[in-house]
């Protein structure tokens, strides 16, 4: 058992509330200001009453627990993960534990309401955990004044109280009502990990019923009586901007009730409003076919208001920068890499790229607005919901209380709704229209939108003395516009002389996160290049990398690098042992890659076979520590679902322009990975310790480009340093300044 101190004191952490008909409401400042959802009254009998009050855990007169989770749900999991904590130390029956959305609310929640960099786990440990001891204390104080007994000689399990003899029970819900008001120690006793029943265990999807039934939980699905559709028209190309269309002739059409031009540019723009198209074409009607149809129809003049890029003319101006220097934004230098590289024996030095991509995620962008003369209604899936509120209080020219945000769930994020500009352009076009609409993007709006993940060029370099050991190491990396390099990360600290440098460049495309951003590059081209730099020196690959955690560990170079060298080594050791590395089979290619973000660390062990001339990604093994494991069940389709992300994007992903213009806008022309392309078999692990847990959103998917790049080494006597795979030339980028 551990001991966890209340901190910020009663009034800010915990409030407690009763209703006539018996219950307890605890609301706590991680986790407040709710509002009721859907419930899974299918399996559960709903209480007499609840506590129709804030908060975000309601223990009911029968025993059932409501959990209201804050967080935007994207398939991360969260609607599952989150209860598990709470539900734990409270001390519960899972099977009595219902789930719901909670409502935007940030004042009550005193911590951010947002879905991105894997942070909703690690954020909510230590709230959660309290908020579910705290209810477990106070129920126990009740039981023990009604028994008049010491509360010490009481124990809980799955919602029942006990005393020592097993004499008298009682229900959570029974003494529910007369827990209210009793104090909470400045101390809380917490679980040992060791007594956990519900963390660390299988867990299905607490909304997997309603998914797979098809009940309306997405922003598509959303309805309300009255409401009218809305579709948008962007300019084709980047560097363009609207002036007019042929409104009389839209407007004319069958089922179209208003066309017009909306802007939603605000001052002092927030990162969350990226947007390279705020004046719109909007067209408002009774179906989207009556829209697309309008849209066909449309005669849309545009200005150039910027220079219109080519994917030809970008990649020379990172190619000038990365020669250059460019404009460094963050750089490292340990040691005299100049000199080391000069007396080294072996130097190598490569360059890697990867080109623009979409999120393309499965639901289209969409968004339901309301807005009214002193208030607006927006409703939809969102990862930042306060990033909207804030942005459409601006855009609206309204304060920001008269404002409200609800949240559905997502139909896939991956960093594509972190932006908020098609949540205001459903709000630009309730207002001007005059009444509730739901806007809703095609696919083609949506790829061709921008909000993209950067393109990337980095080179990195690497000298070996005579007895084929490291003295130097270099990358140095540009992006459009931010480069992928992180100076304090792996191997700082791991080589004597080591030089990081960062440079960003400019471009009139929207960009923004991508899952994993940055990451998900660097890792396949710094992971990519010590397999080429362990060949070089003869060593195996697993053993190379080993011998670099145990010099940063033993004997770190610099007094700041960003990770832990005994975590990192140990999920290589893990899938070296999982995968019997070097006991590989004839035919089969196998490669290797580890990579730490978002405090987590995951090694990836892929084979890849010959089949008909090509490869084929066989299986996977995947090493992960990620602290404590929450939802085992959700956690390995995380780490299962960002290897086959991984894989499809390093082998087919890429979006080039000219003049402007995106060269694909459906998935026709733009391919993703497909069922017979993924893994045969992915087997998942997690080093057991007791850490606090962090995410696993994100970390699965940057090993894996890695891993396959390796592998496909072996399998063709080939090495990939650009991506797509699939239909890039692998040569090295000759970098001569234009």
């Amino acid at each position: 058992m551990s001991i966890i101190k209340t901190r910020v004191g009663r009034r800010s952490f915990l409030k407690t509330s009763a209703a006539a008909g018996g219950g307890l409401m605890i609301s706590f400042s991680w986790l407040a200001s709710c509002s009721p959802g859907q419930t899974k009254e299918e399996i559960l009998a709903m209480p007499d009453e609840w506590f129709d009050l804030n908060g975000y855990i309601k223990i009911g007169n029968n025993g059932v627990i409501t959990l209201f989770n804050p967080n935007p749900e994207i398939g991360q999991n969260v609607m599952t993960s989150l209860p598990m904590i709470v539900a734990e130390e409270l001390d519960v029956d899972w099977k009595k534990v219902i789930v719901e959305q909670g409502k935007l609310d940030e004042d009550a929640f005193k911590n951010p309401q947002f879905a991105g960099g894997s942070l909703s786990i690690k954020f909510g440990w230590n709230p959660l955990r309290m908020a579910g001891a705290a209810g477990r204390r106070m129920l126990l104080e009740a039981a023990a004044k009604e028994w008049q007994v010491d509360v010490s000689s009481l124990t809980t399990s799955e919602g029942m109280i006990k005393t020592a003899d097993g004499s008298k029970t009682m229900g959570y819900g029974d003494i529910a009502a007369k827990a209210v008001g009793i104090e909470v120690p400045e101390e809380l006793d917490l679980k040992d990990p060791k007594e956990y029943k519900i963390i660390g265990t299988h867990k299905k999807n607490v909304e997997g019923k309603k998914i797979i039934t098809g009940k309306p939980l997405f922003g598509l699905d959303f309805k309300k009586e009255g409401m009218k559709l809305a579709m948008i028209q962007h300019p084709p190309a980047f560097g363009m901007q609207v002036k007019d269309f042929n409104r009389d002739e839209i407007v004319a059409m069958d089922g179209v009730l208003d066309a017009f031009i909306i802007d939603t540019t605000t001052e002092e723009p927030s990162w969350g409003e990226v947007n390279a198209f705020n004046k719109l074409v909007a067209i408002v009607g009774e179906s989207t076919w009556q829209l697309m149809n309008a849209k066909k129809a449309l005669r849309v003049s545009y200005e150039t208001v910027s220079p219109l890029e080519s994917t030809d003319t970008q990649t020379k101006m990172m190619q000038d920068a990365l020669l250059k220097g460019g404009n460094v934004v963050d750089s490292r230098k340990d040691g005299d890499t100049e000199a080391a590289f000069a007396k080294a024996a072996k130097v190598i030095e490569r360059t890697y790229s990867s080109p623009l991509i979409p999120h393309n995620t499965l639901e289209p962008m969409n968004f339901y607005a309301d807005v009214q003369e002193n208030s607006a209604w927006l409703i939809g899936p969102t990862q930042t919901p306060k990033s909207l509120e804030d942005a459409a209080s601006k855009l609206l020219g309204m304060p920001v209380e008269n404002i409200e945000v609800e949240m559905t769930r997502i139909g896939g994020g991956f960093g594509r709704r972190l932006y908020v500009h098609f949540g205001l352009e459903a709000a630009a076009i309730s207002k001007q229209f005059g009444a509730p609409i739901k806007m809703i993007y095609t696919r083609e709006d949506d790829m061709t939108q921008g909000t993209y993940r950067p393109a990337y060029i980095s080179t990195y370099k690497a000298g070996l003395d005579e007895n084929n050991n490291l003295i130097a190491f270099s990358v140095k990396g540009v992006g459009l516009p931010e480069g992928a390099v992180f100076p304090n990360r792996f191997p700082a600290g791991a080589v004597d002389n080591y030089t990081a440098e960062k440079i960003n460049t400019e471009t009139n495309v929207s960009t923004g996160a991508w899952r994993a951003p940055r990451s998900h590059f660097t890792a396949g081209a710094e992971q990519s290049f010590l397999d080429e730099v362990a060949e070089l020196a003869g060593k195996d690959p697993i053993d190379f990398r080993m011998e670099l955690f145990e010099r940063a560990k033993n004997n770190p170079v610099g007094d700041k690098y960003d990770y832990d060298a005994d975590r990192y080594a140990g999920v290589l050791k893990l899938v070296k042992e999982k995968c019997n590395w070097g006991k590989e089979t004839q035919g089969v290619h196998r490669g290797v890659a580890a990579y730490f973000c978002h405090s987590s660390y995951v090694a990836e062990v892929m084979d890849v076979v010959m089949e008909n001339g090509q490869p084929k990604v066989q299986k996977v093994w995947a090493a992960t520590d990620c602290g404590i494991v929450i939802n085992k069940e959700g956690a390995i389709n995380i780490i299962e679902g960002g290897i086959i992300d991984g894989i499809g994007h390093a082998m087919y992903s890429e979006l080039t322009l000219e003049n402007g213009k995106p060269s694909h806008n459906n998935f026709n022309s733009y391919q993703l990975i497909r069922h017979a392309q993924a893994p045969k078999e992915i087997e998942v692990h997690f080093v057991e310790n007791e850490i606090d847990p962090t995410g696993l959103g994100e970390p699965g998917l940057p090993p894996a480009q890695g891993a396959l790049a390796n592998a496909l080494y072996k399998a063709t006597g080939k090495r990939y340093y650009h991506t797509p795979f699939s239909t890039k030339k692998q040569e090295q980028i000759n970098l001569e300044v234009g």
